[in-house]
């Protein structure tokens, strides 16, 4: 239930996470399938010892292959994502986050709605491939300051729609809905195509700490929509040890709308 910001292979976070009763860790799928197969091997293991499932990955394309513009490479992207989804799916994986603002970014004077198209089409060949590893695609929403495409929760379940494939569906993240003042009352409407969700506290995206006033009413949405899925901190912090501890009760106590429920 958390994206580590520090490198996953490094340090002790597995075994950590563990200690800590965490359901799963989120890793950075691009930083993962850049590793010597030995790496991989040894963090599968570390993994694996610790009775820790990799659930999800985010950070899907490195930002050197590009989807969109005149320089956009269809064929290398999709030959990236079916090596990642086959890693993937052998790390156990079940969800991979499409942010991936880097490669996904519009060039200055390329047309946004071509940029949609190329978007939309290779989204629409990723479906069939991630079916095949039986791993789902969530699209993440980005605010300005990362992006300049999908910013907004409702133009990434627009976008969803159009492809039409059960496995590309939305994820949804609490701190870039602030971000871009953009209501959860939208949870109600995109509802069966949430395949995640991302939290953090504030606008400063630190480790939620408390009963934020905003992060609850996210929670009070996401509870009111039925979903009963995974949810991941993703979030910045200067004491990892204290501040995950504290985040794992919010979360759960914000996610069952029961104060006092956390470990």
């Amino acid at each position: 239930m958390i994206d580590p910001a520090t490198d996953p292979v490094g340090g002790g976070i597995v075994e950590e996470l563990a200690a800590l009763r965490f359901d799963y860790i989120e890793l950075s799928l691009r930083d993962f399938v850049a590793l010597p197969a030995s790496a991989q091997g040894r963090l599968g293991d570390r993994l694996l010892r610790a009775g820790l499932a990799c659930e999800a990955c985010n950070n899907f394309f490195p930002p050197e292959i590009r989807l969109t513009g005149p320089a956009a490479d269809l064929p290398a992207a999709l030959r990236f994502a079916e090596a990642a989804f086959a890693v993937a799916g052998r790390l156990g994986v079940a969800t991979i986050i499409f942010g991936s603002a880097g490669a996904r970014n519009v060039p200055a004077g390329f047309s946004p709605d071509a940029a949609r198209d190329q978007l939309r089409a290779l989204l629409r060949m990723l479906g069939p491939c991630a079916e095949g590893h039986g791993i789902t695609i969530a699209l993440e929403h980005l605010h300005r300051g990362e992006s300049n495409i999908l910013n907004t929760v409702a133009e990434c379940w627009q976008l969803a729609q159009e492809v039409a494939h059960p496995r590309v569906r939305l994820l949804v993240d609490a701190y870039h809905l602030l971000r871009e003042k953009e209501t959860p009352a939208i949870l109600a409407t995109v509802a069966p195509a949430i395949a995640h969700v991302h939290v953090a506290q504030g606008t400063d995206r630190i480790f939620p700490a408390d009963t934020d006033a905003d992060l609850a009413d996210f929670f009070a949405h996401l509870r009111a929509t039925g979903y009963a899925g995974r949810c991941s901190i993703e979030a910045q912090t200067g004491n990892f040890s204290a501040d995950a501890a504290r985040a794992l009760r919010v979360c759960r106590e914000l996610a069952s709308g029961n104060p006092g429920s956390g470990p």
